[in-house]
């Protein structure tokens, strides 16, 4: 019986190891995360450098969003999704499901940036110049996406704690975190579509 018991505990030891292991947040994960995280601010701060008052402002259709709305969903949205990060995704429990944590990484970073699939914005994140002005909506975002930076660089338990996403899957806080940068990735995509517009303003 005793010969029994440890067999079959030996043998649960070997199934689920893999799976808590993979909710482990490995230093590589982290250097990832925020080398992301620098890239997509630095991306949307050199596509946005030096925009006069009427590219700021040009839309290519009424009810399109111009390059400050863009920018201000951006900002706005750092906000909502660290926000929920810490109030609802790190006191919720650890996933159940034995999921492939690294294969979830990767969707989140191929998935979220895909402009192909359209996505209607929350009302509380649709542009309202809650800022004041461009200038202050990337004051706004530089400020906290060095917030989530620090973030990612100080908390342990990142991989311990997941909640339902838009992909259909239940993503941990580490992958909330790239889901944040993936975010700016895709909007600054969007922004980079009205800068390529013929009738965009030369100056």
């Amino acid at each position: 019986m005793k010969r029994l018991l440890f067999a079959l505990c030996l043998t649960l030891t070997v199934l689920l190891s893999p799976a808590l292991q993979a909710q482990n947040l490995t230093p590589e994960d982290r250097e990832k995360a925020v080398k992301y995280l620098e890239k997509t601010r630095a991306a949307l701060l050199e596509a946005t450098k030096g925009l006069s008052e009427a590219q700021w402002s040009f839309k290519q259709a009424p009810d399109r969003w111009s390059v400050a709305e863009v920018t201000e969903h951006i900002a706005a949205a750092e906000d909502f999704l660290m926000g929920m990060i810490l109030e609802k995704v790190m006191k919720a429990p650890a996933r159940t499901e034995a999921d492939d944590v690294k294969a979830l990484d990767e969707l989140v970073l191929q998935r979220i940036p895909d402009r192909t699939s359209k996505v209607q914005a929350p009302e509380p994140l649709r542009p309202s110049n809650k800022f004041g002005s461009p200038k202050e909506s990337l004051k706004h975002f530089t400020e906290s996406r060095a917030k989530t930076i620090e973030f990612v660089k100080i908390t342990k338990d990142l991989r311990q704690h997941a909640t339902d996403s838009p992909l259909g899957k239940k993503l941990d806080g580490y992958q909330w975190v790239l889901f944040i940068g993936a975010h700016s990735e895709r909007h600054t995509k969007q922004l980079n579509e009205v800068k390529a517009d013929p009738n965009f303003p030369k100056k």
